[in-house]
């Protein structure tokens, strides 16, 4: 990785957080919204502020760890209510599911942001996220909110690595995505269900694996992880375990999948069909 060009890119970065003036920061506690928190309270000061919904989506370790990095930074933490089985539709679990999710968070951030005078929203995506089926993207171009990861042309790579530099905790965190998201498309969301799958990855993680999806398929639960996560869930004794656990939280098997861990692997199952996505 070239050292002078990571330079340009954290500089450019800072200058795009900068002219923005004031911003409202959707802000997850993962390695990209936290490194683009810092750089733009850096530049902004309490002219930043970060925001981070709460829903059953959301684990509370998660939002306990968002808010922990604000009160060691000194930044302003609103946290809002913005839960997604309320909105029309999205317990059914469409494919644009992450459309209606993102335009409502954004509604919920700009209410934020005009209350405190802040002229900006900001999201985190960086240049990697257009290689895949994003359609939260769709709701960021509609409602004017900024990406100014993007903007600068920074990767996940570089970000964990000027995250590292900056020692920030986030900078080899695993990445993570709502809960929402280890359902198939068509496969009906509940409080329980999103339940079962959060109990199940904090056991897995608790068991000491790091990169962990726990994907839902009715009665068996399709677990994701990475080569060491492997390797550690195929020993005799903590097969036994998560098998047990698994049927004590509902679930009537449990596998591992082969090719282990994948970003979108739930996106595997759809086509294009006249220019329209299907199942």
């Amino acid at each position: 990785m070239d050292t002078q060009t990571l330079y340009a890119k954290r500089d450019a970065l800072a200058d795009i957080c900068r002219s923005l003036g004031g911003v409202a920061v959707a802000f997850s506690g993962g390695v990209d919204s936290t490194f683009l928190l810092k750089i733009a309270h850096d530049a902004l000061g309490d002219k930043c502020v970060a925001v981070t919904a709460r829903s059953c989506s959301f684990p509370a370790r998660e939002l306990n760890e968002a808010a922990a990095f604000c009160r060691a930074e000194g930044i302003a933490h609103v946290i809002c209510d913005s839960e997604e089985l309320d909105i029309e539709g999205f317990a059914q679990n469409p494919v644009n599911r992450c459309y209606l999710c993102k335009n409502e968070l954004f509604t919920k951030i700009w209410e934020v942001a005009r209350e405190r005078g802040l002229a900006h929203v900001a999201e985190g995506s960086n240049v990697d996220d257009d290689g895949d089926y994003r359609p939260g993207l769709t709701a960021v171009r509609e409602q004017g909110v900024q990406s100014p990861l993007r903007q600068a042309g920074l990767c996940k790579a570089e970000i964990r690595a000027l995250s590292r530099e900056l020692g920030l905790p986030t900078w080899d965190k695993q990445s993570f995505a709502c809960l929402s998201s280890r359902f198939p498309y068509g496969e009906s969301i509940t409080p329980a269900r999103l339940g079962m799958i959060d109990k199940a990855e904090q056991f897995l993680l608790d068991l000491g694996l790091r990169q962990v999806r726990v994907r839902w398929h009715g009665g068996l639960a399709r677990i994701e992880t990475d080569e060491t996560g492997l390797a550690r869930l195929m020993t005799p004794d903590n097969r036994r375990r998560v098998y047990e656990r698994f049927r004590a939280l509902g679930f009537t098997y449990a596998a591992a999948d082969l090719l282990g861990y994948r970003t979108g692997s739930m996106n595997e199952q759809l086509t294009i069909d006249n220019g329209q996505l299907t199942i």
